[in-house]
């Protein structure tokens, strides 16, 4: 199947990141915001990013043009029914993905193919809510979107072969490397991603060592590029506490059981760089 006009639930930094990398890529894009305000700030967003991207030589004036003429916004979903691929990219919330779906299931035509970026939730249970779980696929990107290459393709024991094939190359058309990975909480990545920054967190619990220490430890010793703890800044304490939950919901195993420490620094809102502290501190003069 071609795809020709993509649909993005959600303008925030993974669903813009999305939106910017498909419009760039010659794709007629749509997003979808529940208000104009965040539909605003999305578009501001991408052409923000887009602007970086040429002054630095990566995306020349004329693409950047031809991109933002074929981006679009809406605040209804049934102004994606004519798209042939939805991609959603809303809050981590499994009953809010099944909600936009269900009325997406109603007005998008047959030949549509949904497809959700979740990082923690299975497919499998978010597809349940529409008719056509076999064109229903998991699209993982990761952040930045527009610089990080990797996308994680996940197909469902439901998935058609045909759908997994347009997902596969469409990934690929967007200058991305997909991989395939199985309908499992986590996927590849963080299954293996989230066990490893939880027990950064215990180690620093339990006095193993201080922040940095864990930290240069991990960029010197194993050659990272940034240690587990700032890591965790970046991605957002409250992000990486909602998925470790799901994730052990799903196996019941303690490596995915979120530490006290990182529970009561969530509580405390320091989820990391977006609230100006975490592990580190961040803002003027830090």
């Amino acid at each position: 199947m071609k795809i020709g006009r993509v649909g993005v639930l959600g303008a925030g930094l993974m669903g813009s990141g999305i939106a910017e990398v498909c419009a760039k890529m010659g794709y007629e894009t749509v997003i979808r915001e529940v208000s104009d305000d965040l539909a605003k700030k999305g578009v501001s967003r991408i052409k923000g990013s887009m602007g970086k991207a040429v002054e630095k030589g990566k995306l020349e004036a004329g693409p950047r043009h031809a991109a933002r003429s074929t981006l679009s916004t809406t605040t209804r979903l049934e102004d994606l029914a004519g798209c042939d691929l939805v991609i959603e990219a809303i809050v981590e919330n499994l009953d809010a993905k099944k909600e936009a779906f269900s009325i997406l299931d109603r007005a998008c035509a047959p030949h549509a193919i949904f497809c959700s970026n979740t990082s923690s939730l299975t497919i499998t249970e978010i597809s349940a809510a529409t008719g056509r779980p076999d064109r229903f696929a998991g699209l993982h990107f990761f952040n930045p979107v527009p610089v990080m290459k990797l996308v994680e393709v996940v197909r469902t024991i439901a998935t058609s072969e045909a759908t997994e094939k347009t997902v596969f190359d469409f990934a690929t058309s967007l200058g991305k490397h997909p991989i395939r990975a199985h309908d499992n909480s986590g996927f590849v990545v963080n299954r293996l991603l989230v066990p490893y920054l939880l027990d950064a967190v215990r180690a620093l619990e339990e006095g193993v060592g201080t922040r940095e220490d864990i930290d240069k430890g991990m960029e010197l010793g194993c050659g990272h590029p940034m240690g587990p703890l700032r890591l965790l800044d970046f991605v957002g304490l409250d992000t990486t506490y909602a998925i470790a939950e799901i994730m052990f919901n799903e196996y019941r195993e303690k490596r995915f059981a979120p530490p006290p420490l990182l529970k009561r620094m969530v509580l405390a809102g320091r989820y990391g760089k977006k609230s100006g502290r975490g592990f580190y501190e961040y803002g003027e003069g830090r």
